[in-house]
């Protein structure tokens, strides 16, 4: 059997080539389809979703969905989704286009975040040595929060800087103050305005 084969091969060598490439690019064709596909999805899963109503309304584990696809769209890559319980504190890792290497966590509550959530994410940055910590919210920070991240590399990422990145703003091209312990004045309904 193998050596009709390698007779059939060497005599029919040119068609041999021919299907192999043909086979090739069919193959290259369909997964590089597939990935449009994809990535197509997920462009239209980010816009029906990229709203802070929707948000607002989301289980945990959708607004890690969330975030995730928008450090996606940012550009960044080896996006890995940990969420969850036992997540140690972190609910996506990620790397920058720049290379930055990011580990985040997520948020999605109505109360402000307060500062043993600054240190539990201080602490799960030790698992991740080169890591710059991100926590992003729908609800805004208190002041001790921003007391605890103001001499930190931590980037906290509130309601209204939230809406601002939902609406296109990279993460880190947010105002560098956001990336210290952003301050914000308190109005009604829970959001923040920034000073």
């Amino acid at each position: 059997m193998v050596k009709r084969l390698i007779e059939f091969i060497t005599a029919n060598w040119p068609l041999v080539i021919v299907i192999t490439i043909v086979t090739a690019i069919g193959i290259i064709g369909a997964l590089l389809l597939r990935a449009r596909v994809i990535e197509a999805r997920r462009q239209e899963w980010l816009r029906d979703n990229a709203r802070l109503e929707k948000a607002d309304r989301m289980t945990g584990s959708q607004f890690e969905a969330l975030i995730e696809a928008l450090l996606q769209r940012d550009g960044f890559h080896k996006v890995h989704r940990i969420g969850g319980s036992g997540d140690g504190g972190v609910d996506i890792v990620a790397v920058a286009s720049t290379g930055e290497r990011f580990v985040v966590q997520c948020k999605r509550w109505a109360k402000s975040v307060g500062s043993p959530e600054i240190r539990n994410l201080l602490g799960a940055l030790h698992a991740y040595p080169g890591h710059r910590g991100v926590l992003v919210t729908t609800a805004d920070f208190t002041g001790p929060a921003r007391q605890s991240a103001a001499s930190t590399e931590l980037i906290l990422i509130n309601r209204v800087q939230l809406a601002a990145w939902l609406a296109g703003s990279s993460v880190l091209a947010l105002p560098s103050r956001a990336r210290h312990g952003y301050r914000s004045s308190h109005r009604p309904g829970g959001t923040a305005i920034p000073e």
